[in-house]
């Protein structure tokens, strides 16, 4: 593995360890009055993942910058027009494995649909609505360059697609710290390994990844779904009234 590639993965762990000391900094630098509630923490965490994941990946493309160019197996990359055909069918691809896995974790293995860690930062979301920026945008491309590029990359080059695909994606759900959703991590982790493959261009599963974790995120909060209840409503209402 390349050396530069060593020293992302460091700056990730840091930046994933890095809450330890960053959110008693805050604490120590007067955020909140000082004060430890199981508010000022929820704010504290958001504030500093926020800080945190900008610097993460200022740090981790920078460093990206002076790696070797070159694709999967030195391969031509995919015509923009077709990686972009394929940026676009990935979103669907993505969410349509995620909701395969889900169902079934929930009809075949008796697991619940709800995720920790979905749900861990929904809350950190309404303290700190920047974490939006983190959850959908900053995330997805740190993580496409981590489990994608760097470590399916590696491994796709010693191994196949399938070795690789999942010892990425398992990886890849081991970090979310949600491991009853270990399948659900694992099929989304091979959705995008498959388009970073098929592509050649990182970009194209960051984009995807991206777009899913921002329809996940937009789907979950509150405002949103009294909107689509209110649709729901008065759809049964017309609907109600064609048959009277």
């Amino acid at each position: 593995m390349k050396k530069q590639y060593w020293f992302i993965i460091l700056t990730y762990v840091l930046m994933q360890f890095s809450v330890i000391i960053g959110v008693p900094l805050l604490y120590k630098a007067g955020f909140g009055g000082g004060q430890v509630t199981d508010e000022n923490l929820i704010q504290a965490q958001g504030l500093w993942s926020v800080i945190s994941f900008v610097i993460g990946l200022v740090i981790v493309l920078l460093i990206l910058r002076t790696a070797p160019k070159r694709t999967l197996h030195n391969e031509k990359k995919a015509p923009i027009g077709i990686s972009i055909m394929w940026a676009i069918i990935g979103i669907f691809l993505a969410l349509i494995s995620q909701m395969i896995a889900g169902s079934i974790e929930y009809y075949v293995l008796g697991i619940g649909r709800e995720s920790e860690n979905t749900e861990a930062i929904l809350k950190i979301i309404q303290s700190v609505p920047l974490m939006i920026a983190v959850s959908s945008i900053i995330g997805p491309i740190l993580e496409e360059i981590i489990f994608r590029k760097i470590i399916f990359g590696v491994l796709y080059e010693k191994t196949n697609f399938f070795i690789a695909g999942l010892i990425s994606s398992i990886i890849f759900g081991i970090v979310h710290a949600d491991l009853k959703h270990i399948l659900l991590y694992t099929a989304m982790g091979f959705t995008f390994a498959f388009l970073y493959a098929r592509t050649k261009r990182i970009i194209v599963p960051i984009f995807a990844h991206i777009m899913m974790n921002t329809f996940v995120v937009l789907m979950q909060l509150e405002p949103v779904q009294r909107y689509l209840e209110q649709q729901s409503a008065q759809m049964q209402l017309i609907i109600g009234g064609l048959f009277l």
